[in-house]
């Protein structure tokens, strides 16, 4: 709490995220704070605890859909919170999201804001009053996000409930009610706050369609990395990992991207992705206008950018970088081929054509699916059902060449990758 103020589509595709909940996964140990990461707290008779120095202490993962649910203790006058949404970054209140975690029985809180009370969104909506336990004892706590919903359970009684959409439009300047997905973190005040029990079920995430890989050949077989060149700088981080093919973003090869030991030409490229690490920081982004391939510009002629915490990667086609299928979560979206567009020598159509029409991205931590088509220098880019690029010419784009799966310091999760020769 803050007592001042101070955020193509194969549509008959067969196989699909599953609708069931994971399993709960514990995230504390009881022994110490493995899966957390800040300073200030410690952990002692199985609990956390915060010190007269903590302040944030945060999840190393991120989440977008989930319960997570805890026990927390109040001194007198405790004071403490959960961020939800949040990026790694800033004032846990403002670039994410906090539930009030706090002893509104205090006299010294005898003239709190509404919101202020334990179980609100700081400056965005107020909870229920009346079901904290007597200072002293445990209380249990159950926060649901389930995309733009949160919900807030306190010993049994939901407390609130808040529509993100709703609330995004009622606060435009607040950043975290934009956020779909983020770092789960406790946002201390120096009061000695316990907390136990914590544990997350991740919920579906926003479901991609059916999977129909007839006429298809996989490009990975979900065992190891047979059919792609390997280089020992790429052990321990190019990975197989069951169906999922993981990279954490630090190979140390010469050429840390990975790439397909054959070459291809005229083709359809089906390959399912996420964001599985933190973001690079903080960076200005343009906002781009799909008539164009330019920023777009404000009234007063200004180029208009955004501050995302920056995710980057992509897909090369026939072996060159510049044919590369962006990932990444700038402001217009993935799927956009940044080598051609930015290309000033190129016609302004043939720019403006390889800029997305639509972000179409799901919320960071959900699965993507690009269907990519490529025939002669004729490109399709379908995202998550969505076309974001439609029979783009790439002028003088080699006849064939291996496709790379692209390093660019960010840990990614790839799956379901199989090509179609035309």
């Amino acid at each position: 709490m803050k007592l001042a103020l101070t955020l193509l589509t194969l549509t008959t595709f067969s196989t699909q995220l599953s609708v069931a909940a994971s399993a709960p996964v514990s995230l504390f140990n009881g022994k110490d704070l493995t899966g957390w990461t800040g300073e200030g707290y410690v952990v002692k008779d199985g609990a956390i605890i915060c010190s007269p120095k903590g302040r944030n202490l945060t999840t190393v993962n991120q989440y977008s859909n989930y319960i997570f649910e805890f026990e927390f203790k109040l001194p007198p006058g405790g004071n403490n919170g959960l961020g939800i949404h949040y990026p790694g970054t800033g004032d846990p209140a403002y670039t994410g999201m906090e539930v009030q975690i706090l002893d509104d029985t205090a006299k010294k809180y005898a003239k709190l804001k509404d919101y202020q009370f334990h179980g609100g969104l700081y400056t965005l909506k107020a909870a229920k009053k009346g079901h904290l336990k007597p200072v002293g004892e445990w209380n249990k706590e159950k926060v649901t996000v389930n995309g733009s919903m949160v919900t807030v359970e306190l010993n049994g009684t939901v407390i609130n409930q808040a529509n993100l959409d709703e609330i995004q439009k009622q606060y435009p300047k607040h950043q975290g009610s934009k956020r779909r997905s983020g770092h789960l973190c406790f946002c201390g005040h120096g009061d000695p706050v316990q907390f136990r029990g914590m544990k997350i079920t991740e919920l579906p995430a926003t479901p991609l369609p059916p999977l129909d890989t007839t006429g298809f050949t996989p490009l990975y077989n979900g065992k190891d990395l047979t059919g792609w060149k390997q280089d020992p700088g790429h052990d321990g981080h190019w990975q197989a990992k069951g169906d999922i093919l993981y990279y954490d973003g630090k190979s140390t090869a010469k050429d840390k991207n990975l790439w397909t030991e054959k070459s291809y030409g005229d083709a359809t490229l089906i390959c399912d992705w996420r964001w599985a690490g933190p973001a690079h920081g903080k960076r200005q982004r343009p906002l781009l206008d799909p008539a164009t391939g330019d920023t777009r510009k404000d009234a007063k002629g200004k180029p208009i950018t955004l501050l995302v915490d920056e995710l980057d990667s992509g897909i090369y086609l026939r072996g060159n970088s510049r044919s590369q299928v962006n990932i990444w979560n700038w402001p217009g979206g993935s799927g956009e081929v940044y080598g051609y567009r930015t290309d000033k020598k190129l016609p302004q159509a043939v720019r403006a054509a390889l800029t997305p029409k639509v972000k179409a991205d799901h919320p960071v931590g959900d699965w993507n699916r690009f269907v990519i088509t490529l025939k002669g220098d004729r490109l399709t880019v379908v995202l998550n059902g969505k076309t974001v690029i439609e029979n783009a010419q790439l002028p003088g784009i080699p006849e064939s060449g291996p496709i790379a799966l692209q390093h660019h310091g960010s840990s990614l999760e790839f799956r379901n990758i199989y090509i179609k020769e035309h």
